[in-house]
């Protein structure tokens, strides 16, 4: 026997597995759809003229209980909805009250920046005359005024006015308002 000769042979003897391959594939599947077939109910399977994805209509008490769902669902919803637009007017009602303290703590600055502008004046004023006075006239006004407000007085003198003054005054008071003017930034951070 010749090459040429035995590729018809082994054409053949392919062609031969390649058949029963394929016979025995159908009679696998013809043998599972029977046994599929088996396992549903006469009354599921479409018959000729119903089409074929016609499903059973679900129980009644599925339906009841997904009704009852979307009953509760839309409940919620509405609740939602309400909860917001009260949250929404509730963001506007801070947002006016927010605007309305921010305006009046501007007041309040200004009015107390003008206050503090007042006092700082009327506190200027008067320790000019007290400088402006003799020294032994003011020593006396100073003798008689408690210490620590002497002291805030003399503070803000001139060096040779507050000097004149003290030099007036009794030396335990002089001493007392000395303290306090040397004491004064004693707490203030030094770092």
């Amino acid at each position: 026997m010749t090459a040429a000769a035995a590729r018809p042979r082994r054409r053949g003897t392919l062609l031969v597995l390649a058949g029963l391959l394929a016979l025995s594939g159908t009679i696998r599947v013809g043998l599972g759809l029977g046994e599929a077939r088996a396992l549903i109910p006469d009354a599921a399977m479409p018959t000729a003229g119903e089409p074929a994805a016609a499903c059973a209509p679900p129980p009644a008490a599925v339906a009841a209980a997904l009704s009852a769902r979307a009953a509760q669902v839309e409940t919620r919803e509405a609740a939602l909805a309400d909860r917001l637009a009260a949250l929404a007017l509730a963001e506007a009602a801070i947002a006016r009250q927010l605007a309305d303290l921010q305006a009046a703590e501007a007041a309040l600055s200004e009015t107390l920046a003008r206050s503090d502008g007042a006092a700082e004046a009327d506190l200027a004023r008067l320790t000019a005359v007290y400088e402006t006075m003799r020294p032994k006239d003011a020593a006396a006004l100073f003798e008689a005024m408690e210490p620590e407000f002497a002291a805030g007085f003399l503070g803000r003198m001139r060096p040779d006015a507050a000097a004149a003054i003290l030099g007036g005054m009794a030396s335990p008071s002089a001493y007392r308002v000395s303290l306090l003017l040397a004491a004064r930034n004693s707490a203030v951070p030094r770092e």
